[in-house]
């Protein structure tokens, strides 16, 4: 194609036509992988420390050890976690491709779409490329689109070519011959922002946001557009929006680099210690003695001497930070991955999708959750709207239960069988109400139920389809506006079809066209719509719906008695979660009509402050109402939603929604989902433009949370060192703009004291500065999960991600941690794998260290009797097996299988939770403790053999305190001790467990004999030293006794701390009260944008006219 698209402003301009879609979604390729890998491995202080170690063993002169105890596990850690970290990747580079070809346009791929492309996309096909409309198959060119994956909402909305291109239609040789010039901004994340100017034979156009469809999107009831390419790739709004892939490292990990370092620290503390113990020795003792122990070549003198021994027990030493840590600890959260991709518990099954750990690093962080962000539609809720209640003239219906008084005071809950509608042929069969009186009154003609059905069937801005006759499909410009038209559909007044000047409905059967006179279309400060029509009896009528708070101050003060009779109603409406709107009508005079669409037109032509004066005529006209009733839409929560929120609210989990849409849908869905709750104390809605406003509205929440409920005027801040430790039963709805300033302290300080917080109107941008905000200024886990496109920022951000995989696409699912199906798994998610994840992975931190101090530290107390030489206690070959083969399988069969409750009592008893969110298992206290632990078993391992080997005789009276039988003896008693020690640990035996600890205990024994065996001895005996020593020493009783003394000492502290430890309890928040004070709240919800008013009454929605004389009036 020949059209060049710039991207910049003014004068300046940069031609990108070589700009393409690939989307990258994988880290790694072919080239880079081992590099970038072995960097990120060596970021972990322990693998750069064994690299150091391993160049210092190749120095002869200090090496202690032999080269290849560290080399080999230094390799397998290094390869296993090589390996995984390329299974992970392969993961996201396959999801990137399947989300890549999903949809083919022609015969080329998304990532060779490029800048300057025109493009045909059909019905159905998702967009590519952000994509300037050219022309469609629909008239005037318009073009359906859903915007899910950007906004979360399933309702349509309508772009429209500029007529100078709309004319090219689908003639190839007109596109292929398309020349324009595009000028536009540079790309950026402003998703409903686009400004630019189309240069074309000569003549300058220009384009906005209505002309542009995003990435993304999807066509609907289009069957064909063409586009031209403006922006790919990571040049597309919304993956402006996506945000930067970060490397995800979970608290442990942090931790454990820091304990590392005090690991380092310490082990050079002490290998300098007893650097200047040698020189001490070698001084006193060494140096009078050398004519037996000669000094090497190379050795001048005692600091010399004493300069190779600090290099010779930095060796020696080094398994106090064990190479097999890192690499457990990626196998324990790889298993602990597959038991969540094992859960059938999380399986859905309707669309048969599992429960998908798509990482393996953060298993544990899922017990130690804090905040919980969000998104609401499709995550909570299931985006499908459900005509459920009404009131007519002061009635209700909609009951599905009704409870019946028996004697005795027993209650009968009696369920309502469901309305069979197969009497109307139109009617909807997915659509289900269970009051068969409503459809009785409607079949005997009561008049205002029949008022009511005809204003829900005219009051709206709804485009019908009907491409097989009697089979209707409606475009609404809002689901709720959908879910209305349906219910009078269903009801006998059926919305046909229409035109720009009239409105077809069969009503009972019949049929009947209005005259569409007006449409006083939805705004945000109007909170209502009207239309105004004239019946084929030429009487003009007025129809409104809207908020319940606007329409009460509108009515005829004749309907005060049923206004009060409907409040009542949508108050109950309102505290079962419906969403509400009030209907009314209003008969005009055929004179005052005339003189008021004089101002009409006169406002609509206004060059100066039209808005303003449309709003004034529009008052004009709509007042003096006459009351007909209110509707109640249920915004159908997923399955379960309640009830895992109820639960994540025990466990001190606390939850905001983040979400686009308006504040009144927003604080409703709250209700239905248990975030708010109707005891809450108060609500604090923040509606402040500007900074200063803003602030005050924040200081004054600040203070009454503070003051329980004082007047303002006595209230005081809290010091930030307080933040969350105050707790109050009020809730924070917050709107977009108060994140535009500078008050990130102040809006975080309110918000931490509120049981909820609700964002309203939030761009995905502005969801991960919430997530960011609470990360930088908590010491807390953060989760967020959601199931659009406009979710992914806010899920690469927080700590966890979580994908659901939804109504809206994959694109949060392929960016996610974590993926599943139903807001409902959150719970098992958390409680079960979190909470035994972060359980195992510190019982397993803690008994690796403390097995590590207690085998390592046996030297320091051995270099006193060894002159400080570097000489090792055990057996090279013991030392290289000690953490590979000896003592990892009890370690992993713990981490793995250790359940301290099983997952009913976990779920039933959701504060089990709370210790994970303040670290209490596993911390710097707890590492010291396993320190101090550690030095004390290594002194009882060291001088309870030494004692018992001391001056002792066999009974054929050959001594036993030589070297090897001693080096057996301390081996052997350390691994009884750390094997009981672990048994102690394990709550919940399993026959993998079982054979784990014990069989590990004899293949030490079964490998012992292996190892000292005269063959192995004989053919290798500069490898393969200890001859004879098992068995010599084995049937020995000091040994036996030894062991068993040493098992005592040992157990004895842990078993009596266990017993004697004082219970602290958790660090539960100061909780202040309010005065309640009761305020009945609003559950108004319509469109939080303007509908289609202005675009019907165009007459460019019409594939044909109907003839003007045919059109009014009409009866069959």
């Amino acid at each position: 194609m020949a059209a060049q698209v710039n991207w910049g402003s003014g004068n300046s301009t940069i031609s990108t036509p070589q700009v393409t879609g690939c989307v990258k979604t994988s880290k790694y390729n072919a080239l880079n992988f081992l590099p970038m890998n072995l960097f990120e491995q060596f970021q972990r202080l322990a693998n750069a420390y064994f690299l150091f170690l391993l160049f210092l063993q190749l120095i002869p002169q200090i090496s202690s050890l032999a080269w290849y105890t560290t080399v080999v596990p230094l390799m397998v850690v290094l390869s296993i976690t090589a390996v995984k970290d390329a299974i992970d990747d392969m993961v996201n580079w396959h999801s990137g491709i399947q989300g890549s070809l999903s949809c083919r346009i022609v015969t080329e791929k998304w990532m060779n779409v490029q800048v300057g492309d025109i493009i045909k996309l059909e019905n159905n096909q998702i967009v590519t490329a952000d994509i300037l409309l050219l022309s469609s198959s629909e008239p005037y060119s318009l073009t359906y689109i859903e915007t899910a994956e950007l906004d979360g909402e399933t309702n349509l909305k309508v772009k429209q070519a500029i007529s100078v291109t709309s004319e090219m239609e689908d003639n190839l040789k007109l596109l292929s011959a398309f020349d324009g010039e595009v000028r536009c901004e540079s790309p950026n994340n402003k998703l409903d922002k686009f400004t630019g100017i189309l240069m074309y034979k000569g003549k300058n156009y220009l384009l906005n946001h209505d002309r542009l469809i995003l990435r993304g999107c999807v066509i609907r009831n289009t069957d064909w557009c063409y586009g031209l390419v403006i922006f790919t790739g990571p040049d597309t709004k919304v993956m402006q929006n996506s945000g930067k892939s970060t490397f995800k490292r979970t608290h442990i990990d942090h931790l454990m680099n820091v304990l590392v370092l005090w690991i380092f620290l310490f082990l050079g503390s002490m290998c300098f210690l007893l650097a200047v113990g040698h020189y001490i020795w070698e001084n006193n003792k060494g140096y009078y003695f050398q004519d037996y122990l000669p000094w090497e070549d190379y050795v001048t003198s005692s600091v010399f001497s004493a300069t190779l021994i600090f290099w010779s027990y930095f060796i020696i030493l080094n398994t106090m930070v064990p190479i097999s840590l890192y690499v457990s600890v990626e196998i324990i959260r790889l298993g602990n991955s597959f038991y969540i991709n094992w859960d059938q518990k999380m399986f859905y099954e309707p669309k048969n999708t599992p429960a998908q750990a798509r990482t393996t690093t953060l298993n544990e962080e899922l017990g130690q959750v804090k905040y919980v962000f969000s998104d609401k539609t499709g995550t909570l809720t299931q985006n499908i709207m459900i005509f459920n209640k009404c009131s007519i003239n002061g009635m209700v219906y909609g009951m599905h239960v009704f409870l019946f008084s028996l004697s005795l005071g027993e209650i009968l809950l009696c369920r309502l069988e469901k309305v069979d509608f197969s009497y109307n042929k139109l009617a909807d069969p997915k659509f289900s109400f269970y009051d068969k009186t409503l459809v009785e009154a409607v079949k005997k003609g009561n008049h205002w139920v029949h008022l009511f059905f005809l204003s829900l069937s005219l009051c709206h801005t709804v485009i019908s389809e009907e491409k097989v006759e009697g089979e209707l499909v409606y475009q609404a410009q809002s689901p709720d506006e959908g879910a209305l038209v349906t219910a009078a559909r269903n009801f006998g007044f059926v919305f046909r079809s229409r035109t720009s000047e009239t409105i077809m409905v069969v009503e009972m059967g019949k049929m009947r066209i209005y005259q569409l006179l007006a449409i006083l279309d939805f705004n945000n400060v109007r909170k209502r719509m009207s239309v105004i029509v004239r019946t084929p009896e030429n009487r003009i009528l007025l129809f409104c719906k809207g908020a319940d708070t606007i329409l009460c101050k509108l009515l005829h003060p004749s309907c005060g008695s049923l206004k009060d009779i409907t409040m009542d109603h949508l108050d109950d409406f309102a505290s079962d979660g419906l969403r509400t709107l009030m209907v009314a009508y209003r008969e005009l005079d055929s004179a005052f009509f005339q003189d008021w669409s004089k101002k009409h037109s006169e406002a609509c032509l206004s060059l100066e402050n039209r808005e303003n004066k449309i709003s004034i005529v529009y008052e004009e006209i709509e007042r003096d109402l006459m009351l007909l009733g209110a509707t109640a839409i249920e915004d159908k929560l997923q399955d379960g939603v309640p009830e895992t929120i109820l639960t994540l609210n025990k466990a001190k989990i606390k939850i905001w929604v983040l979400t686009g849409d308006k504040q009144e849908t927003a604080v409703n869905i709250a209700y239905a989902c248990n975030i708010f709750e109707d005891e809450m104390d108060e609500i604090f809605i923040v509606e402040g433009n500007n900074d200063e406003t803003v602030g005050g509205e924040l200081r004054y929440e600040g203070r009454t949370a503070t003051n329980g409920g004082e007047r303002e005027g006595q209230g005081r801040f809290c010091p930030k060192s307080f933040w969350g430790s105050l707790e109050c039963r009020c809730v924070l709805v917050l709107q977009a703009h108060a994140l535009e300033g500078n008050l990130e302290l102040e809006l975080l300080r309110t918000a931490c004291m509120c049981k909820g917080v609700i964002c309203c109107r939030m761009t995905p941008l502005q969801k991960a500065q919430v997530v960011e905000l609470v990360k930088k200024y908590k010491k807390a886990v953060t989760l967020a999960i959601g199931d659009g496109a406009n979710d992914v920022s806010m899920i690469k951000v927080a700590h966890i991600g979580v994908g659901i995989s939804g109504q809206e696409g994959m694109q949060a699912m392929l960016n996610s941690d974590y993926a599943f199906s139903q807001f409902r798994y959150l719970q098992r998610l958390l409680l079960v794998h979190g909470r035994w994840s972060y359980n195992r992975m510190c019982k397993f931190l803690s008994y690796f260290f403390y097995k590590n101090f207690a085998f390592t530290l046996v030297h320091v107390w051995y270099a006193f009797y060894s002159g400080f030489s570097a000489q090792t206690v055990y057996d090279t070959w013991f030392i290289t097996f000690y953490n590979l083969v000896y003592t990892s399988l009890p370690v992993l069969g713990l981490s793995l299988f250790d359940q301290d409750v099983n997952e009913t009592w976990s779920l039933r008893f959701p504060e089990l939770y709370e210790p994970g969110q303040h670290n209490l298992y596993f911390n710097k206290k707890e590492f010291v403790k396993c320190l101090l632990h550690g030095i004390y078993s290594s002194f009882v391992l060291f001088f309870i053999p030494m004692g018992t080997v001391y001056n002792s005789v066999r009974k054929d009276g050959k001594e036993i305190s030589d070297y090897q039988s001693f080096s057996l003896i301390v081996q052997t008693s350390l691994l009884c001790v750390v094997t009981m020690q672990i048994a102690l640990e394990t709550t919940y035996w399993t026959m993998i467990s079982h054979v784990f600890t014990w069989g590990s205990l004899g293949f030490y024994f079964c490998i012992l004999f292996f190892l000292y065996s005269d063959g192995l001895c004989l053919f290798f005996p500069d490898t393969f030293q200890f001859l004879g020593v098992a068995r010599n020493t084995l049937n020995l009783p000091q040994m036996w006794l030894s062991v068993v003394l040493s098992m005592i000492l040992c157990m004895l502290p842990v078993v009596g701390y266990q017993f004697l430890k004082p219970l602290h309890p958790l660090p539960y928040p100061i909780r202040t009260k309010l005065k309640h004070t009761a305020s009945r709240r609003s559950a108004y919800a319509f469109s939080h944008k303007q509908g289609f008013g202005a675009l019907i009454t165009s007459g460019k929605t019409m594939k044909a006219k109907l003839p003007k004389k045919n059109s009014f009036p009409y009866k069959r």
